[in-house]
């Protein structure tokens, strides 16, 4: 597919003929980092991508290059499916990783002007659109099958979202491609599926800590604590009255008796909804294609909440959210007790006083997985952690000169399809990869065996010399 296979499977072959037993140690060792925690905050859909399902080909003109371009699958937890289009086309899609519905703003769409328009393509094409005779007929097509209106439609949100001139391959597919851009309009961004703010409260026994605000496009959500509550603590509306499900736009509490012992508790949202269309979704562990929702199901959404409390001295709270406009994690740090709380956050120590509340920008270079704890009294702790990722890749190495962890389901011919069963962790570069994996990773082998049998060789020969 590429012009350049062999010339980047050629540099590899060199490289690795240096350092192939050194690389080899490494790739056995190797491996994700456990993830405890998550941001607090980023209520909503949570998937886990899947393969290239519909696809076609695109020639990328700005770079020569022709990928495979079309719908992802993506299993949403704990149920639905939902189908995805990708707005950042140099960046590798892994899949099997975790994925998080987030709006506009905590993506790469946060300063593209034309976010609007890359809404309304999604609206007024496929899969939204499924009567392909009549899309067809708008574009001045003459037939488009589903794998077509695919790639067509992925080549069109390319033009708004990387900014590249992406044309199908397929006559009737281009003309769709160009049907769109030329009549996208802007439209409003989508409302998130669930969300509470703030997703962190506190106070003191005896009181109703809260407000807590539920935003949601479901008619109801149920609400309920998380196992571990302490006894006598519970879920209440403005009135103190128990809730056991709510409503977008209620107001929701913990009540803590008087007498409780200094603690924690948390609330779990969910409810069963379609994901709005064009809700953005980012990887939550590692840098993997971002991407932007095109159909789905009904899927089961989820929030969650928590509160601390205690009798006297420090009560602290905290709420985290990227900030993509200043490049950085937005933490805020707030204490309901009556006395200062020292907090020592990525090195650097901040005094929260009684009764204040603090938002602290902590630097994060664009595409670094970020991890960092923080913790305060009666056991209070919070795990912030992700990855910043607000800016589309720039053109870089084509697939077949960017090694991948795992054969990708890009192995299946770029002549479009839809592709079944399933991959684990496999890096699709540029939407749809290379097959040059399995030739790259049987050269590293070879070579590894041939060094292998170097060392042995001059061993026997300082033998025999002796």
């Amino acid at each position: 597919m590429f012009s350049v296979r062999r010339r980047g499977v050629a540099r590899l072959a060199a490289a690795t003929m240096v350092s192939g037993l050194v690389v080899a140690g490494s790739i056995a060792i190797a491996g994700p980092a456990m993830a405890d925690g998550a941001d607090q905050g980023t209520g909503g859909a949570t998937a886990t991508l899947g393969d290239l399902k519909i696809y076609d080909t695109v020639e990328i003109k700005d770079s020569n290059r022709e990928v495979s371009a079309g719908l992802f699958e993506m299993a949403v937890k704990p149920g639905g499916f939902i189908q995805t289009y990708c707005i950042d086309l140099y960046t590798g899609a892994k899949t099997g990783q975790e994925y998080k519905e987030v709006g506009w703003d905590q993506s790469s769409l946060h300063n593209n002007k034309d976010a609007g328009k890359i809404r309304w393509i999604l609206q007024n094409s496929y899969p939204q659109v499924n009567d392909l005779t009549s899309l067809a007929a708008k574009a001045g097509a003459t037939q488009l099958t589903e794998k077509t209106a695919a790639a067509a439609t992925q080549a069109a949100i390319w033009h708004f979202s990387d900014k590249v001139d992406a044309v199908p391959v397929n006559a009737d597919a281009a003309k769709l491609t160009k049907f769109l851009e030329e009549k996208a309009v802007e439209l409003d961004e989508p409302t998130a599926s669930l969300s509470l703010s703030p997703s962190s409260v506190a106070g003191k026994a005896g009181s109703r800590l809260g407000p807590i605000t539920v935003d949601t496009n479901s008619g109801t959500a149920k609400v309920s604590l998380a196992p571990g509550a302490p006894a006598g603590v519970t879920v209440v509306d403005k009135d103190g009255k128990a809730v056991t499900s709510v409503a977008d736009g209620s107001k929701v509490y913990f009540d803590v008796p008087a007498g409780t012992a200094d603690g924690t508790a948390e609330l779990n949202v969910q409810a069963d909804t379609t994901v709005p269309i064009g809700r953005a979704f980012v990887a939550t562990k590692v840098k993997s294609q971002t991407l932007i929702l095109a159909g789905t199901s009904t899927s089961t959404v989820s929030a969650k909440a928590s509160a601390s409390w205690a009798k006297q001295g420090v009560v602290p709270s905290v709420t985290a959210e990227k900030n993509c406009a200043k490049g950085g994690v937005d933490i805020t740090l707030g204490n309901k007790g009556d006395e200062a709380w020292e907090v020592d956050l990525k090195g650097v120590k901040y005094s929260i006083a009684a009764g204040e509340s603090k938002t602290v920008t902590v630097p994060v270079a664009e595409d670094e997985a970020y991890k960092f704890t923080i913790t305060g009294p009666n056991g209070f702790e919070k795990v912030i952690e992700g990855v910043l990722d607000c800016k589309t890749a720039t053109p870089g190495p084509t697939p077949s000169e960017t090694p991948t962890d795992t054969p990708s389901p890009s192995q299946t011919p770029a002549t479009g399809g839809t592709t079944s069963g399933t991959t684990g962790g496999g890096d699709l570069a540029e939407t749809g990869s290379s097959s040059a994996t399995p030739m790259i990773a049987g050269i590293a082998a070879a070579l590894v065996v041939v060094g292998g049998g170097a060392i042995f060789f001059l061993r026997k020969k300082k033998t025999a010399g002796q």
